[in-house]
């Protein structure tokens, strides 16, 4: 065998490095952590870009670590990649689970010099009830009806929003395309905080972030990706969510996967590449 000399990385460029379970808030004495992926290279004092991450997980806790090897791959590309929890609807009902990941992202703001992170240049990313979450955070930023109590001060305002399959109306998912499953049966019915029918027709427009698209406001631009076979959550919702923000004069792309589902063979290096792009050139 020959004998191959190569350099040492004295930077550790191309190299990532995984904080695990760094807790950032313990609301109703339930903790909650993080997972944080981030350069081993240093800014050089300008800080990394950051993106809050959430999975999908029909709001209740999420899987942290479904996405792990995906997010390291932009963690490569120069960012600092935060998988964020949050409480599951069944303990803390909505809108907790946005309360939850705006107190991650204000965590991460307060420590941003302690993770070499710009607090400036934030992006947020989800899939399926995790981008519901990440589209509530780029149309409510420093909303007070949204703000808990940690970090507090710290803005909740994101510059761009990635949204994987996420529910847009929860009023027309529900009591349009889930119209036969029988009320008494619906588990967001517990997530939403009650089977009052007021109650639950005005939480679901409340985390239903079409009814937050209207003309005048300063909003983020926004990459929606949907799979066009999703019979979870449906592809039209997303394209009728593009409208509006088209309409609206907003910035927006949509990406539509031929014969995708909702997960599964949606993702491909194609799409990650165009989610990739779209941060970089957004924060």
């Amino acid at each position: 065998m020959a004998i191959i000399t190569i350099r040492n990385n004295p930077q550790l460029s191309g190299l990532i490095d995984m904080k695990a379970n760094i807790p950032f808030a313990s609301p109703d004495g339930e903790e909650l952590a993080l997972q944080l992926l981030k350069p081993m290279w240093s800014s050089g004092g300008k800080g990394f870009p950051l993106v809050v991450f959430i999975q999908g997980s029909a709001w209740t806790k999420p899987n942290q670590f479904w996405e792990i090897p995906q997010l390291a791959l932009l963690a490569r590309r120069g960012f600092v990649v935060a998988s964020v929890t949050h409480r599951s609807c069944f303990s803390a009902p909505a809108p907790a689970f946005l309360i939850d990941v705006k107190s991650a992202l204000r965590f991460l703001r307060a420590n941003a010099a302690e993770y070499d992170i710009d607090p400036e240049r934030v992006c947020a990313w989800g899939t399926s009830s995790g981008g519901n979450t990440a589209l509530l955070l780029g149309l409510t930023g420093d909303d007070p009806a949204f703000e808990g109590d940690v970090c507090p001060g710290q803005s909740t305002k994101v510059n761009a929003v990635v949204d994987c399959f996420g529910p847009t109306d929860l009023n027309k998912m529900i009591n349009v395309q889930y119209a036969n499953v029988p009320k008494t049966d619906d588990y967001l019915l517990y997530a939403l905080g009650g089977k009052s029918p007021d109650i639950y027709e005005e939480k679901l427009r409340l985390i239903s972030p079409i009814q937050y698209v209207k003309e005048g406001r300063e909003l983020p631009p926004f990459l929606i990706l949907h799979g066009d076979a999703d019979d979870v959550v449906l592809y039209e919702d997303s394209e009728t969510f593009y409208n509006k923000l088209q309409a609206c004069g907003y910035e927006a792309d949509l990406v539509r996967v031929e014969n995708a589902p909702h997960e599964g063979d949606f993702w491909s290096p194609e799409l990650l590449n165009i989610i990739f792009d779209f941060i970089e050139k957004n924060v």
